[in-house]
């Protein structure tokens, strides 16, 4: 198994907003979360994504990297993504659905390694 796959983890969230389809505040949150969350230091290939599968009811996704267990530590701990959080996270969201990636081969994730 490569450095990579033994540390690098996806981090990713599907969400709803409690704001209007289309409104000033759905677009300033999707603007302030990519500012805000970018400019801590250990993320890396931040992306926003608006959801269109009929498969579920939720309307947004962020995504970003991190390097390892350690830059995803520092993440959710930084005083930047704890603010984003407490202030907006959890005003403006309705509901969301977190999932966290590592990537490796088909071996080695069913051995648990």
């Amino acid at each position: 198994m490569s450095n990579r796959e033994a540390k690098w983890i996806l981090h990713s969230v599907i969400f709803s907003l409690k704001h209007e389809k289309g409104s000033e505040e759905e677009r300033k949150f999707l603007e302030d979360g990519e500012r805000i969350l970018t400019s801590i230091p250990v993320v890396s290939n931040f992306r926003v994504y608006k959801q269109v599968s009929s498969k579920n009811d939720y309307d947004f996704g962020f995504a970003m990297e991190f390097a390892g267990q350690a830059d995803y530590d520092a993440y959710n701990a930084h005083p930047l993504h704890e603010a984003f959080v407490k202030e907006r996270w959890e005003t403006e969201v309705v509901r969301f659905l977190e999932i966290d990636y590592i990537e490796g081969s088909r071996q080695n994730l069913y051995n648990g390694r």
